[in-house]
């Protein structure tokens, strides 16, 4: 009799970690000869990342960003480049917040944000808010390039966590170069792993902060002055508008809740820098 022997069992070997999203979306603005008006002849959305063209009422054009699916999460790769090409005028919205989630593994996820503006061209750069959602982990670049007489207003609003819950883990670097020269340099990081960012000397338990960043050449005219905003005292949030060697402006806040954050820089915006958001 024969019998029949079973062969030894292999060795399960451990899942591959989830990779993770690739996606990269990319926005090229051109003005057209001679008509003033500015069209998109790239205009390239990818994975979670779509791109929505808006109606225009003048000049510039306009573009939402629409978050097709959840995203960023752990061991996602995503990014956004933009460039605004000589006398272009563009202006970029979202049609929400961006929540950062956890994912199925302990990689963090990367947004980078890549933004070029040409001589002569301006480029309103204002998405909805950043939610680090607790248990996530996201590392986030924006990097800007400006030629000398290039225009730029950029808005960063960043909320720690959801109603009820905890932030989760948020790096963040913003950094802008004009005519080569480093006009601002800066980065941040809080939630897990970030010792002293809920401290007074930094938070102070506020949940939201932003900044609005304006660089324009008629600012070496015409600097701002230093300005306080907001009023802690009444729970509403503080902030302070000053000047930079650029020519820039930089309003930077904080506030209980991403309303009353916006409410903050919103009122920067049309009451001190003129401008209409």
């Amino acid at each position: 009799m024969t019998l029949a022997v079973p062969a030894p069992a292999r060795p399960q070997s451990a899942a591959p970690p989830a990779a993770g999203l690739r996606a990269t979306a990319r926005i090229t603005a051109r003005a057209e000869d001679g008509g003033g008006t500015t069209r998109l002849p790239v205009l390239d959305g990818d994975g979670p990342l779509a791109l929505r063209r808006l109606r225009s009422h003048d000049h510039r054009a306009r573009v939402c960003v629409v978050g097709a699916m959840s995203a960023p999460l752990g061991g996602d790769r995503l990014g956004i480049e933009v460039r605004a090409e000589e006398g272009a005028a563009l202006h970029i919205t979202a049609a929400a917040a961006t929540v950062a989630l956890p994912g199925r593994g302990a990689r963090h996820a990367t947004y980078d944000v890549r933004l070029t503006v040409a001589d002569g061209a301006r480029l309103d750069w204002l998405p909805e808010p950043l939610i680090s959602a607790a248990g996530s982990d996201l590392r986030m670049t924006t990097t800007v390039e400006l030629a000398p007489t290039a225009r730029l207003v950029l808005r960063e609003e960043q909320v720690l966590g959801r109603t009820g819950e905890p932030t989760g883990a948020l790096r963040s670097r913003l950094t802008v170069r004009r005519a080569g020269r480093t006009l601002l340099d800066q980065e941040t990081a809080y939630g897990p792993g970030a010792p002293g960012w809920d401290t007074a000397a930094v938070l102070d338990g506020h949940r939201a902060t932003g900044q609005l960043l304006v660089v324009d050449p008629e600012l070496d005219d015409k600097p701002v002055d230093v300005r306080l905003l907001g009023a802690a005292a009444d729970g509403v949030g503080q902030g302070v508008l000053a000047p930079l060697t650029g020519p820039a402006a930089l309003v930077t806040a904080v506030a209980p809740d991403a309303l009353r954050l916006r409410r903050i820089l919103d009122e920067a915006a049309r009451s001190h820098l003129q401008l209409g958001l």
